[in-house]
């Protein structure tokens, strides 16, 4: 992370500001993230931000009180975003493991596809500094979660029973974060046929054979 300036230490992250005329806080949180990722978080400063905005170095702290501040905030969006994805899972007793776990798989690429910039983020962190090392926490947790369901549906006798559920979970993870590196915003390809093509593939080579 970048040392703090004095306006940074003043103002505590989670402190709300209003934006001036002509950008709100939606506006600022989507260039700084599109920013990041052209750039590097680490590598961007808020003087470059506010270059990117066409503001002044000390206008920028009208409009937010951190770079860090920022990157939470697009980390949590990312994570926000999947978290209910396996809440929605999770609450719903209806189906069994296996759907409900193919309906997660479907619901994060949609996921990733809604929130492109900020997932891509998401998983450039590497740990450096707070803000990072508890994004990290929180993908662990939604690792664990989704292994879960694979286990249940192992459990249950839909799945394939000579793999650990942690590694399948693992993969199809990896399988649908790898769309960050070529899925574009109005591409060939929209979120429903993705979804279908990546669970397709996944899991008619997941499923028991009798």
């Amino acid at each position: 992370m970048s040392s703090s300036t004095p306006a940074e230490a003043r103002e505590p992250a989670s402190t709300p500001r209003r934006g001036r005329p002509g950008y709100d806080q939606a506006t600022v949180l989507r260039r700084a993230i599109d920013l990041f990722n052209r750039q590097g978080y680490d590598a961007t400063s808020m003087g470059d931000l506010a270059a990117e905005l066409g503001l002044t170095k000390s206008a920028i702290y009208h409009h937010v009180p951190s770079k860090t501040h920022l990157l939470e905030q697009a980390l949590d969006e990312a994570l926000d975003n999947l978290t209910a994805v396996l809440d929605a899972a999770d609450a719903d007793r209806t189906g069994s493991a296996y759907e409900r776990l193919r309906g997660a798989v479907r619901g994060s690429i949609e996921v990733l596809v809604a929130h492109l910039p900020a997932v891509t983020l998401l998983l450039r962190v590497r740990g450096n500094g707070e803000v990072e090392q508890e994004a990290l926490r929180r993908r662990r947790l939604i690792d664990d979660r989704l292994a879960g369901l694979v286990q249940a549906a192992v459990a249950e006798g839909a799945l394939r029973d000579d793999l650990d559920p942690y590694l399948i979970s693992r993969l199809l993870f990896g399988m649908v974060n790898s769309l960050v590196e070529w899925v574009r915003p109005g591409g060939r390809y929209d979120a429903r046929q993705l979804a279908e093509a990546v669970a397709t593939v996944a899991f008619d080579g997941l499923r028991r054979r009798e």
